[in-house]
């Protein structure tokens, strides 16, 4: 007989609403991460609001998908990495968790150095020392803040996301042009919008988001006590509904400031003749004559913010996926002794962004190459995904619905596509 467990949060009314919001909400909150704005930047910056349309197209897209992650970890109680290592050959779980370090560390690096570019620019002084300390700060408060209290932090820090739709009203922006473009695709096939649709994708739906929110709902399962739903499936109606809640609102925000960035720069820079962003510093410094040091402000300290959002999540992503791997004890709601090989990692994936600003690599080819790895990574991981989310030997009675099971594919079949497009255009 199913052991009754804790509800969740009750989801009618304001104070429901917001109870229900966790995982998803900071998981899409962190996709908008510093090379993420640089990308919308140069997109609105390069193209006005003729590709904003991608953002809207990509929503679905990226809440199908990470349901499907969030609905694995919450119903087999462990995360990807651990489903793969239990159910599939072990080369292709070392392959992914390869792939997913490196282009994690790459991300951490562009990350990082935007931020720290990013303070020098408000207030001066060295970069590279802010970097470090940034990066420090970082893990420390990963390691040493108890996971509720740091899990309210993060979920509070998604507020940092709309200092993007203050800089949006900072400016003047065309409505009925920017409507035009974000709800009437219009694609030119030529080599610039393919690299730029798949850069949009390839930012929006990246394969650290999947393992930090399936890793995320298991560690819920651990702060509330409750069994994987695949032991208890008669509980399971509340608890995945508030998970479609979550991680609907959570890429609905995620796309919705993506937007906004696209909006402001498209308003300003495109608007201006500034069409090359290389990175969401160059975006900042390109408001300031344009748009005013208000704008200014607001765009270099949504930097910083979104940064401290995001470097966690790669990082945490990195350390679920490897401690999983290797059956090491894992989870933000351990404390450090119980679980020092999980918080190494993070402390090393996090050095080895620092390292990288450090090093003669350029940001914006570490970035590029970032991009390269998620790309080649999305699609056969999503395929994996898929075959676990439908398969009763894993998921019990709690195999996916038909919707999402269809939207799923669609979303595979997309960032497939995707990633071909990403080698026919060089």
């Amino acid at each position: 007989m199913d052991q009754p467990a804790p509800s969740p949060a009750d989801t009618t009314g304001r104070s429901g609403f917001l109870k229900s919001l966790g995982p998803g909400l900071v998981t899409g909150a962190a996709d908008d991460d510093p090379s993420g704005i640089a990308t919308y930047a140069q997109v609105g910056a390069q193209f006005g609001y003729g590709l904003s349309w991608t953002l809207v197209f990509s929503f679905p897209l990226m809440a199908a998908i990470q349901a499907v992650s969030a609905r694995i970890g919450c119903v087999t109680g462990v995360g990807i990495a651990q489903n793969l290592r239990r159910h599939y050959p072990k080369p292709l779980l070392r392959a992914v968790v390869v792939l997913l370090i490196v282009a994690n560390v790459f991300n951490l690096g562009a990350d990082l150095g935007a931020m720290g570019a990013a303070l020098t620019l408000i207030l001066g002084g060295p970069e590279l020392l802010y970097t470090l300390l940034f990066g420090a700060g970082c893990v420390l408060a990963e390691i040493f803040i108890p996971y509720d209290r740091y899990a309210g932090f993060l979920k509070w820090a998604t507020l940092s996301l709309f200092s993007y739709v203050a800089v949006v009203f900072a400016v003047r922006v065309p409505l009925g042009e920017a409507l035009s473009g974000a709800f009437i695709p219009h694609l030119v096939p030529d080599r610039d919008h393919m690299m730029a649709l798949v850069a949009v994708l390839g930012t929006t739906i990246s394969p650290y988001l999947f393992f930090w929110q399936a890793g995320q709902e298991v560690e819920e399962l651990h702060r509330r006590h409750v069994k994987p739903l695949c032991i208890t499936p008669r509980t399971a109606g509340p608890e995945l509904a508030r998970i479609r809640l979550d991680t609907i609102t959570g890429m609905g925000v995620s796309n919705l400031i993506a937007l906004f960035i696209v909006f402001s720069a498209a308003a300003t820079m495109h608007a201006h003749g500034v069409t090359d962003i290389r990175t969401s510093a160059d975006a900042a410094e390109a408001l300031r004559p344009i748009a005013g040091d208000f704008a200014f402000a607001l765009f270099a300290l949504g930097i910083i913010a979104t940064g401290l959002l995001a470097v966690p999540v790669l990082a945490g992503s990195t350390a679920y996926a490897v401690s999983e791997t290797f059956g090491w004890t894992e989870g933000l709601n351990r404390r450090p002794r119980e679980a020092k090989a999980f918080y190494g990692v993070i402390a090393l994936a996090t050095a080895g962004g620092v390292a990288l600003t450090f090093s003669p690599i350029d940001p914006v080819r570490a970035l590029y190459w970032s991009a390269v790895v998620n790309g080649v990574l999305a699609a056969p991981l999503m395929v994996v995904m898929m075959l676990i989310a439908t398969n009763r030997r894993v998921m019990g009675r709690l195999t996916l619905p038909l919707p999402l099971s269809i939207a799923g594919w669609t979303a595979t079949l997309v960032m497939a596509a995707a990633a071909i497009a990403f080698f026919l255009f060089p």
